[in-house]
């Protein structure tokens, strides 16, 4: 039986020449790269800001904004940025832009200021597009919350 074996510097030639081989193809027919879902991820409806409540306010340069990715066949919804608020109990953050109707109740974790070593809050979104924070109380006050951990199955 013959072996074979395969050096480092035949590997180390065909992983350089790869590349010139790929750019020699002409460009023009090539796909464009936001047609192609990355690792399966397709973007169902893009980033919209959410409408927030009048006691909220987006953080300058991070927006609330919530999207639906699709990733391995199971849709997301997922929310970023940052906003300020002063809640005491729990309330209404804003509500979803109309294009994003969670088909049931779904829910995460957010990170928020840390108070009395509470440094979480609950974010819920319902089917009627409430995005409602649970656990803020009166001696435990919430001043800000970063979206960005949010990512929720829809159905």
């Amino acid at each position: 039986m013959t072996q074979h074996s395969t050096s480092r510097r035949s590997l180390l030639t065909a992983a350089l020449a790869a590349p010139a081989v790929a750019v020699a193809g002409p460009l023009l027919s090539a796909t464009p790269a936001a047609a192609v879902p990355v690792d399966g991820c397709q973007t169902v409806v893009d980033w919209t800001a959410i409408t927030l409540d009048a006691a909220v306010t987006n953080e300058a340069g991070a927006p609330a904004e919530a999207r639906v990715i699709r990733l391995a066949g199971t849709e997301f919804l997922q929310l970023r940025g940052t906003v300020t608020c002063a809640f005491t109990a729990d309330g209404r953050l804003g509500t979803l832009p109309a294009t994003i109707r969670p088909p049931k109740l779904t829910r995460g974790v957010c990170p928020r200021n840390n108070s009395l070593g509470i440094n979480a809050i609950r974010i819920e979104a319902n089917t009627a597009g409430a995005v409602n924070v649970y656990g803020p109380q009166a001696t435990n006050k919430v001043t800000w919350i970063q979206l960005d951990n949010f990512s929720s199955v829809l159905a």
